[in-house]
């Protein structure tokens, strides 16, 4: 059974890994309708310089920046 849609940056393999054991569908974050998944988790790597904060989602959004999968799991689990 499918808990959820989830969209993953593929560097962070760690997490697609485990979501994909606990029955969460990850999809590639690059070509996905963020609208049509149930959060994304994003590496937290890229700074923004511009300080640029338009939201292009209502989805919501998992920095994994300091985390383990364990944590990220547990987030996308309370949502």
């Amino acid at each position: 059974m499918i808990q959820g849609i989830i969209a993953v940056e593929q560097n962070l393999s760690g997490v697609i890994d485990l979501l994909e054991t606990e029955g969460y569908e990850v999809v590639a974050l690059d070509n996905t309708d963020l609208d049509s998944v149930d959060a994304i988790v994003v590496s937290g790597a890229d700074i923004n310089l511009m300080n640029i904060q338009d939201t292009l989602t209502e989805v919501p959004v998992i920095s994994a920046a300091g985390k383990t999968a364990e944590d990220i799991l547990d987030e996308i689990d309370r949502l």
